[in-house]
Parts: C-alpha cells; structure tokens; sequence
C-alpha cells in the first residue's frame, strides 16, 4: 500500500476508512436550530486524495471553458493561499473533474471550493438568481453542492484518474483525451517531441 493509503487506513473515531466514508458521505442530518433544512456531513480524512465533480448552474453553458483564464486564476490564487495538489483535472463546458491532495492535516477542501468558486463567479455575469441565491448573497453560477469521493486505494485512483482524462471523450467533446486541451492528461502524458 502506498504511503498515504497507510495513513489513511483508519480515521482518528476507529473507523475503518471505506466504513467511514460509506456511513457519512450521504448523511443528512436536522440543522440544530430544529429547521428541517438538511445538512451534509463530509468526511473528515487526512492525506487521502479526493476527487471532485463541481458543475455550473445551467448545465447548456459552456462558461468553464470560455472563461478558462478566469478559472485558472481562481485556482492559482486559492492554491497560493490555502495549498493543495493537483493530481488530475478537466474542466468542460459546464463541468469538471478533479483529484486534490491536501497536506498532511488539513481536510478543509469546502473552503477552498468555497473561494474558487466566489472568486471565479465575481468576474463572470449573474446567473439566473432565485430567493434562495439572495438569501446566500450566491451569484447563481454554481450548483450549490458538488461530489466528493475519497480515494480508497490504487485501485479507485487509478479509476477516477481515467473518469478525468476520459470525460471530453464521453462527452463527445473530442475523440481522443489528448485533443482535450483543457486538461491535465496534456501534462501528465504528452511527452514534447
């Protein structure tokens, strides 16, 4: 097993890794001010890569890839701050996928999607606003929730690693992942001739 799969094989509650997550991924709970508003729980796992699906609110826009240098610099600027490592991405019209690393400790990625996401939706119109966006002082650019998985072994990485490289094609964006030029399949396994 690799290192941080070791370190990761079971959470500071006892749990065993794929239990925890498996019993508090989908977990809704009441909200303690007694509101039947649902509240999700997040794993909190230490040194575990994660991989993420984060779309855009209307699902027929191609905004991610048109405004990419925006995109770019809502992550670079969020890196800077708060660190994480970029194991894979692809961002498509109206969605992407991504594989983060996190340091050792730190298990605060909904902060850092938090900032991408308000940084990226600062420069780009207002989407369709509902009550509820105004309420959240949101833009109405993001689907508010996102999916989180936490790598389980080599395995899942590998799996989820293919899911980003091979999404453009699944889509019918493209007919090979390497024509896809917004993702990181072009850094990792294109080689300069």
């Amino acid at each position: 097993m690799t290192d941080w799969l070791v370190r990761a094989s079971t959470h500071p509650s006892g749990c065993r890794v794929r239990d925890f997550t498996h019993r508090f991924h989908a977990l809704l709970t009441l909200r303690t001010d007694g509101s039947s508003m649902s509240n999700y729980r997040r794993p909190e796992l230490s040194g575990v890569p994660i991989f993420f699906t984060v779309a855009l609110g209307d699902r027929r826009s191609d905004l991610l890839v048109r405004e990419i240098d925006l995109l770019r610099h809502a992550v670079r600027v969020t890196k800077t701050e708060r660190p994480f490592g970029i194991d894979a991405w692809v961002v498509l019209p109206d969605h992407m996928h991504c594989i983060w690393r996190l340091p050792d400790d730190d298990t605060d990625y909904p902060t850092r999607w938090r900032l991408i996401k308000s940084r990226f939706s600062r420069e780009v119109p207002l989407g369709q606003v509902r009550g509820s966006h105004v309420k959240r002082q949101e833009r109405g650019v993001w689907q508010r929730r996102y999916w989180e998985h936490h790598i389980r072994d080599e395995a899942d990485f590998a799996a989820h690693l293919e899911y980003c490289w091979f999404n453009p094609v699944k889509h019918g964006l493209v007919n090979r992942p390497e024509d896809w030029v917004f993702s990181s399949f072009r850094r990792d396994c294109l080689v300069a001739n």
